[in-house]
């Protein structure tokens, strides 16, 4: 199956993945399914209905352009090389694009959506209701309609290392007697080992986002983390990575080593100095996940060509953006901030 939409088996209608209740509801006819009865649907007979396939073409758009059919309408879809999740431009349908999806790109895990799109856009108007300086281009209605929910791609990594840090220490205690000062210094050899296990350091897998866009609504809250199905991203965008384990392998592992370092010499405590020296860790076992999390995202194009964006984690709701800002109304303000103080000044020395 290559593309994959899923049908309300009441009216046929397209079924997405409510962030409220957690579960799927059709649009049409307003039935609602658990995830369980879709998991059921999906093993049972289609009624003789197949999904069309994805042609999987080069296009004249461009090399890494790529063209499906519509499940629904037909309608020829054009996306590039990483969407995995988009809607007909034709029938406005949810449509994933399984292949995308498939053997080695077959995410392991998924944060579902939590935070609904009516949630997604008061939070927006909140936070820009905040900034005085904001052209009114960027949250007016045509623009806070295109904020999307996208699913973007993650590596995770958990490891158990075993640690053993060696060094020397030292306790000094003075005290007087008479006219003398004493000063007495004991030496320590420390020696602190154990095992350490550290999860879900994240790394982004996606290079053609702005990193600022999907780094900044971090933290997410893993233990909310399921299993990936397909039925999630109904109803949302949804990128493939194109950024592979080995390349960011190196750089985790670092991380994790340094966050590892630190525990570890938290443990050498109650001295008045000390000096660690052979600092050594090995992995135990070690575990790399590819992971969909939830992001709402909005952004504008200004003027001067620049991408502004705003972005809300579509988990916890928090927030993060670059704004863009009205340089008219900045200079009028600044102009009649200037008039003020100058006509105070004028009337100051008049009185004076």
């Amino acid at each position: 199956m290559a593309v994959v939409s899923f049908k309300c088996p009441n009216c046929d209608g397209e079924l997405i993945f409510d962030p409220a209740s957690q579960n799927y509801k059709c649009e049409y006819c307003s039935s609602k399914f658990t995830q369980r009865e879709l998991d059921a649907m999906q093993q049972a007979p289609a009624n003789g209905r197949e999904n069309k396939a994805e042609t999987d073409q080069r296009t004249s758009a461009g090399e890494d352009a790529r063209l499906y059919s519509c499940p629904s309408c037909g309608a020829q879809i054009l996306t590039d090389a990483t969407t995995a999740a988009t809607y007909c431009y034709y029938c406005h349908n949810p449509v994933i694009l399984g292949t995308r999806l498939s053997g080695e790109f077959l995410p392991d895990r998924i944060i579902p959506f939590t935070v609904t799109k009516e949630a997604a856009v008061k939070g927006f108007l909140d936070y820009v209701g905040k900034k005085k300086f904001v052209p009114k281009a960027f949250f007016n209605k045509s623009q806070i309609e295109s904020m999307s929910g996208v699913y973007f791609p993650y590596w995770s990594y958990d490891v158990d290392l075993a640690g053993r840090l060696e060094g020397e220490a030292r306790r000094v205690r003075t005290w007087r007697s008479g006219d003398i000062v004493y000063t007495e210094t004991k030496h320590y050899a420390v020696v602190r080992e154990g095992n350490i296990s550290l999860d879900n350091l994240t790394e982004t897998a996606l290079n053609k986002a702005n990193q600022k866009l999907i780094q900044g609504v971090m933290p997410f809250d893993f233990s909310k983390t399921k299993p990936f199905h397909m039925g999630y991203l109904s109803g949302f965008l949804a990128e493939k990575r194109d950024i592979e384990q080995s390349a960011v392998k190196g750089k985790m592992q670092g991380k994790m080593r340094g966050f590892a370092e630190q525990l570890l010499r938290q443990t050498v405590s109650g001295y008045s100095s000390h000096s660690l020296r052979n600092i050594r860790f090995h992995a135990l076992s070690e575990r790399f996940s590819y992971c969909l999390y939830p992001v709402w995202t909005l952004t504008y194009k200004a003027k001067d060509g620049k991408i502004y964006y705003y972005s809300m984690n579509g988990q916890t709701g928090k927030v993060c953006g670059e704004l863009p800002l009205d340089y008219k109304k900045l200079s009028l303000v600044s102009a009649v901030v200037f008039a003020v103080v100058a006509a105070l000044g004028l009337i100051g020395g008049y009185l004076v």
